[in-house]
This record gives C-alpha cells, structure tokens and sequence, in this order.
C-alpha cells in the first residue's frame, strides 16, 4: 500500500500545475519562414530560413577543415568571416536534388526570440545560396510554430544580445 500511495503522490506532482513558470515556457513561438538569429557566444546577426523540410540545421561553413575530432571553419565575410573551431560531433548524410554527400555536425548556441538554445548543425558552404543558415525540424520541434505567410516576426531577445 506504501508504495501505491507513494505512487499516485508522485502522479500528483507531475500533473498538479506549477507555479505557472513551467507553462510559460511551454509557449510556443510562432516564427516566419525566414528569421534573424544570433549565433552564441559570438554575437553574429544573421538571415536564417525556416525550412520544415529539412530534418537538420545547416550553417554556411566556408574554408571548412576537419582534423581529427575538431571542424575550423569561417563564418561567410558578411557576418564577421570570423575563424570558428567547434568538436566534431559527427557526420550526417543530406541528399539533395544534386546530391548526396557528408557533412560534419556540430552543436552550436542560437538565440531565436527570446529563446537560447543549443542545437546540431551540419556544416557546408552555402555561398550559393541566399541564407547562410537553414533552421530545420531537430530545432523547431522545440517550441516553435511557423507561420508560412509571414518573415521576421520575432526578434533575437537574449539577455546576451539585449540591447543595453
């Protein structure tokens, strides 16, 4: 009997509403299909496209090398061209239209809104195209909600990118 009513207490405190915090941040954010973000603990502004498509994030990487368990690559001269040494996570195969190829993956810090997250990203030279960073599905299964017919509806809020 002990251990039911321990039990069915601990059911309680799972289901019993908080203190309204954890509703809070439940909150979806509604996002447009292209949004500006920051990348952490850089401070970089950039354009990235909202794309439900796509199963992974992808950022612009250009000079891209791979040594060992380390990726170094530049941000695209646009924002900064700055020199980034993250670890390898590891690789993910993407097809495309033209092809299929590997990619490494690493895990970068995004402020979207007023949210911070960390998040896997594949990395690839997309100088090609129009946006340097692509938000995919493993990111905005995490409290976001895209709004097709609209751009830019929240703005990088972070404490860290807060305008001071």
């Amino acid at each position: 009997r002990r251990v039911l009513a321990g039990a069915a207490f601990f059911m309680i405190l799972l289901i019993a509403p908080g203190d309204g915090q954890a509703a809070a941040t439940k909150e979806k954010i509604q996002l447009g299909h292209v949004e500006n973000v920051v990348l952490l603990p850089w401070g970089v502004t950039m354009p990235a496209r909202v794309d439900t498509g796509a199963s992974t994030s992808s950022l612009d990487a250009r000079n891209l090398v791979v040594k060992g368990k380390t990726v170094e690559f530049n941000l695209a001269p646009e924002y900064g061209g700055r020199r980034i040494r993250l670890p390898l996570l590891g690789w993910k195969t993407v097809k495309s239209a033209e092809a299929t190829s590997e990619r490494p993956v690493v895990i970068i810090e995004l402020c979207i809104g007023p949210r911070r997250l960390r998040t896997r990203v594949n990395l690839n030279d997309r100088s090609n195209v129009k946006y340097p960073l692509i938000l995919g599905r493993n990111m905005l299964m995490r409290g976001f909600v895209v709004d097709c017919n609209t751009t830019y509806c929240t703005r990088p809020s972070c404490p860290e990118v807060a305008p001071k």
